[in-house]
């Protein structure tokens, strides 16, 4: 029998080890790991030099934009620049114009984006106004979780009214999906931008003194007691203090059902790089101190992080920038730095090989119950991504895929590059150039009813 692909002359990442190994793919799923003279025949034969494959990364944090925010990126750039960065999934987020809050929005934000992209994604949704519609939005319009902001509303539901918040998370829970959370407090955040702004400050130093560790505390209890009330599964995205993480840890050694997640620019990055490079390292939450980067990472020593996510937020240069802080738009693009930035922890002995699959790969498709994806295995979809272990280069933001040409990472010199990506058995991205035709990627639906 003859399959679609082979790959051959390959060390493949198989349940915590490295194999050398070579694997067929057809149908887009892989059909057989083997030594290369075990391998059936392919159509297509592809020597990838002993270099190392790794599942693709699934980013369960990402801001696509399209429709009305296409000038900042689109499904198709976006997801280019996903598989660039050697991602096979990503998750998108709901903030959009108009924002995807309602089964309605939901499938046409999916119609969209259907045919035009090159690596799998799934969707999240807001809170609708009608909660009562939650239940369509995941067993009719495929919504993988929610999203609800804290620190601001976005979305059917107001964050500060608790009794419409407790219904909504009972409605989540009775399906069995997460809510993903950006925990600020919204009182304590206003209260404090009025403040400066009173006083005049408008500078980067200001934005710190506004996003405090301690707001992000104050909504992480919040949302422990919504959780302990309703039984929903949350998850905490962006943790960025070591406050937080301690908020999150007691979560988990109450039993609550709670998942987080850290960014490579919280882990790498401190608030000195907001105060040097302006509105270029702002984003919700901001950087913290190098103490709160110290947290972070015994954290994920500890195992008390689930999930590295990007919370890739494309923007224009000129609302990066800005006279007065408060104007300048949050968050930095990550698609193509992520994988990168963590191999390159990887060779400096700080993250192993075994970690970085774990919190990129097979434990966001655990979370978010995405079946099949996320490691290397017979009969699962061939998402695939060979890295070349030895290749150093510095990030120029300028080369990006995503319509995002900024970084605060511009410079660094990185060793680690993923080199070809494959989504679905086909080869996207080829050292850096996009090789495939729009809708290679397919629209992830979660499957089922009930919890």
């Amino acid at each position: 029998m003859t399959v679609d692909t082979v790959l051959e002359n390959a060390k493949l990442y198989l349940r915590g080890r490295i194999v050398e190994a070579g694997l067929a793919i057809d149908g887009g799923r892989i059909t057989k790991i083997a030594k290369t003279p075990n391998l059936p025949e392919g159509s297509e034969k592809i020597d990838v030099e002993g270099r190392l494959i790794l599942p693709g990364l699934i980013d369960v944090h990402v801001h696509l934009r399209d429709q009305g925010l296409s000038y900042k990126e689109d499904f198709y750039t976006g997801t280019a620049a996903a598989a660039n960065g050697g991602i096979t999934l990503v998750m998108d987020m709901p903030n959009n114009e108009p924002t995807t809050m309602s089964l309605n929005s939901l499938r046409e934000r999916m119609r969209i984006a259907e045919g035009r992209i090159l690596v799998n994604t799934a969707f999240y949704s807001a809170f609708p106004k009608n909660v009562g519609e939650i239940g369509k939005i995941i067993t009719e319009g495929g919504a993988v979780a929610f999203k609800l902001y804290m620190v601001r509303r976005i979305g059917g539901v107001d964050p500060t009214d608790r009794e419409a918040l407790n219904e909504a998370f009972r409605e989540t829970a009775r399906f069995g999906v997460s809510v993903a959370i950006h925990a600020e407090d919204i009182k304590m955040i206003e209260a404090g931008v009025e403040a400066m702004r009173n006083l005049g400050r408008n500078d980067p130093e200001a934005y710190l003194e506004v996003h405090t560790p301690e707001a992000e505390v104050k909504a992480i209890r919040e949302v422990a007691r919504l959780t302990e009330k309703t039984k929903a599964k949350v998850h905490i995205c962006h943790l960025s203090s070591s406050a937080g993480v301690e908020a999150v840890s007691e979560m988990k050694s109450r039993g609550l059902p709670v998942t987080c997640e850290v960014t490579p620019h919280h882990l790498l990055l401190t608030s000195e790089y907001a105060k040097r490079l302006g509105g270029l390292a702002l984003m919700d939450p901001p950087l913290r101190s190098e103490g709160d980067v110290k947290g972070l990472w015994r954290a994920l020593h500890r195992g008390v992080i689930d999930i590295v996510a990007s919370d890739h937020a494309p923007h224009t240069l000129e609302e990066k920038s800005g006279s007065s802080i408060w104007d300048v738009k949050t968050g930095i693009p990550g698609l193509e730095t992520t994988l990168p930035l963590l191999l390159t922890e990887v060779y400096r002995g700080r993250l192993t090989l075994q970690s970085l699959v774990r919190l990129t790969s097979e434990r966001p498709a655990m979370v978010f119950g995405i079946t099949g994806r996320g490691r290397i295995s017979e009969g699962g979809y061939a998402d695939l991504v060979v890295v070349d272990m030895k290749r150093r280069f510095k990030i120029d933001s300028s080369s990006f895929l995503s319509k995002a040409k900024f970084s605060p990472f511009d410079g660094w010199e990185v060793r680690g590059k993923p080199v070809k990506t494959f989504v679905n058995g086909r080869l996207v991205m080829d050292d850096g150039e996009i090789v495939a035709k729009p809708g290679v990627g397919v629209i992830i639906r979660r499957m089922g009813g009930l919890g």
